[in-house]
């Protein structure tokens, strides 16, 4: 297989798929996930816009966001800090075709699985009342995005050289 030929982007349309919802997680990296890392207060709907956007959100979906313990700064503080530069990195290669994203994409799917999928959704949905979600349409509308997509991307990295392929 090392002797295989990249196939270009305009024929791996999943591959844009990928850049463009990656692109979109950098973002909200930056717009939701930096606030409770750093101790933004976003328990009332305050006059900035990320406050705001992030009280509206939270109010009534997500309790374990807007009040964080110090384990969920850290999984936050994971998002803002090692995800977001590993998403305009992922992006940047599935644009290219860099091959050697396909490992750190098997560990980061695998990481994000787990802590979103297993740990927060687990408290979420069957923690304490006071951790528990009062609105699981909203709160799976939100997150779900972030489990789905890495699992759709650990299927897409199961093989080497994954841009010789479409999928």
């Amino acid at each position: 297989m090392a002797d295989a030929v990249n196939l270009p982007l305009r024929e791996r349309k999943i591959d844009v798929f990928f850049a463009v919802v990656f692109s979109a997680f950098v973002v909200t990296s930056c717009i939701s996930d930096l606030l409770p890392t750093v101790g933004v207060d976003f328990s009332h709907p305050g006059g900035n816009f990320f406050v705001r956007s992030n009280y509206w959100y939270a109010h009534d979906a997500d309790p374990l966001f807007m009040h964080p313990p110090d384990w969920m700064r850290i999984v936050t503080g994971l998002s803002a800090f090692v995800y977001m530069p590993f998403y305009i990195l992922l992006v940047v290669a599935l644009t290219t075709g860099r091959n050697w994203i396909q490992l750190p994409s098997v560990i980061y799917a695998t990481m994000i699985v787990t802590l979103t999928g297993i740990v927060v959704f687990g408290v979420e949905f069957f923690g304490e009342s006071a951790t528990r979600t009062g609105n699981p349409a909203k709160f799976l509308a939100f997150n779900l995005p972030y489990v789905l997509v890495p699992l759709l991307l650990l299927v897409r990295m199961r093989k080497p050289a994954p841009f010789t392929r479409r999928f």
